[in-house]
């Protein structure tokens, strides 16, 4: 990246606002400005005209949710990366129904922040929105079958869906060229990739929701005794997508 972004940092918390300043500031890549409640992130959000906001759902004298309606209606719209303690499914698909494209829980790393900012902005640079409806297509899958926006595993599996729509040879690479595919944009190792999606998966099968599983592939493949391996669940959701192009 080579142009300066603006980015607005929306928490009531000093010490987090800061935190991100300081890391975002170290290359000069990120013009910053932050706010400590809901009323002074509108202003901002008029006024320095950002690019990205990160904001805390649990803002003062104006939440979160109300700031992300209030986006949404606008003509020009930042990308939105939420950064939060609230972890309930509901505030999640919320926040992705209004607009989101990220949902981190608190605490994370701040490269994982960084990360996702730069996905971000890959993804504004894309002059189509074939890229962003599949985005929301997938994270619609993830949280109805129960897999939380906050693991690593949701972001490896939705990298891995969509490499598997584009190739779909690859699912019978999954080893040799999937996961270490997917470790390189992340900068991870592929072992890790392996592990995390396989996390993802157990996550939504403990949880239960096998009915809503089924209903979403539209026929009874599963019970909960038995959970699909990574290559299944991907190369699942994959067709599912393309079934529904």
């Amino acid at each position: 990246m080579t142009n300066q972004y603006k980015i607005l940092i929306a928490d009531e918390d000093e010490d987090y606002r800061n935190g991100i300043i300081n890391y975002l500031q170290k290359d000069g890549h990120y013009l910053t400005c932050s706010t400590k409640n809901g009323t002074e992130t509108l202003l901002e959000l008029q006024r320095f005209s950002p690019d990205i906001i990160i904001i805390d759902l649990m803002l003062s004298e104006i939440d979160g949710f109300e700031i992300l309606e209030k986006i949404k209606s606008q003509d020009i719209k930042p990308k939105i990366l939420i950064y939060s303690a609230l972890t309930n499914n509901a505030f999640i698909q919320k926040a992705i129904n209004l607009g989101a494209d990220y949902y981190l829980i608190k605490p994370t790393s701040m490269q994982t922040i960084e990360n996702r900012i730069i996905d971000m902005l890959n993804s504004a640079n894309d002059n189509t929105n074939s890229k962003r409806t599949m985005d929301e297509k997938i994270t619609n899958i993830f949280i109805t079958v129960g897999i939380p926006a906050h693991i690593k595993g949701y972001y490896f599996l939705r990298d891995a869906v969509k490499m598997a729509i584009e190739n779909p040879s690859i699912i019978n690479s999954i080893t040799k060229k999937l996961y270490p595919s997917i470790a390189q944009i992340h900068d991870t190792t592929a072992s890790k990739v392996e592990r995390a999606i396989r996390h993802a998966i157990e996550v939504a099968w403990n949880r239960g929701k096998i009915e809503k599983i089924n209903s979403i592939f539209g026929i009874d493949i599963y019970s909960d005794k038995e959970k699909p391996t990574n290559g299944e669940f991907i190369a699942l959701v994959a067709d599912k997508m393309l079934l529904d192009a």
